[in-house]
């Protein structure tokens, strides 16, 4: 059995609570879309951050309804988890190993998500933008979890988590720009 520590325990926790909070504002928003298609979502501000664009497109329900509730089911894993880490109940390897699974396979299908946002949807979701910033955190403690202090190529990635974290958010964050760089400067 291994605890998290407190640190990781409460990032754990405010993460799986803030991409929760998130999957679940949006798939209201997009049961409200399909009760009435003329429904403005309340996360659709302006032509470039407007979720109602993002849910009306294929890549919203990849494997055949909304994507948000892939979230609401996933991330009540992790607040479930978390909520044991932060009371300090040690979880089995295998458990922090699964999780990292499910976060790794998180990562990449949010990664495929952001390449649809910026150069098929022409739009970004807010509520997609806060997955966007709290998963790759989630995969950072996971990976110290289960391999800090390793040797191996895993434990490099464990040792530079935060660099690679703060990596992540400059590359989204500048193509985020580039792409929609005429909307952005047109606002000053």
């Amino acid at each position: 059995m291994t605890a998290a520590p407190a640190r990781s325990a409460w990032i754990l926790l405010l993460t799986g609570l803030a991409g929760w909070l998130a999957a679940v504002t949006l798939t209201i928003e997009d049961f409200k879309l399909l009760q009435d298609p003329g429904y403005t979502p309340t996360c659709s501000f302006n032509p470039v951050l407007s979720c109602g664009s993002v849910m009306a497109t294929e890549q919203a329900s990849v494997f055949g309804f909304p994507n948000p509730i892939i979230g609401v089911v996933a991330f009540s894993v992790v607040v479930t988890l978390a909520v044991l880490a932060v009371a300090g109940i040690g979880l089995p390897r295998w458990i922090w190993g699964g999780l990292w699974l499910g976060t790794a396979a998180g990562t990449v299908f949010v990664c495929w998500l952001i390449f649809q946002s910026l150069y098929r949807i022409n739009a970004l979701c807010p509520y997609c933008l806060v997955v966007w910033a709290i998963i790759t955190p989630l995969l950072a403690v996971l990976t110290q979890q289960l391999w800090g202090g390793d040797r191996g190529p895993l434990g490099v990635i464990a040792e530079w988590r935060w660099t690679l974290v703060a990596l992540f958010f400059a590359v989204v964050l500048v193509l985020m720009f580039l792409r929609f760089q005429d909307y952005w400067l047109s606002l000053v």
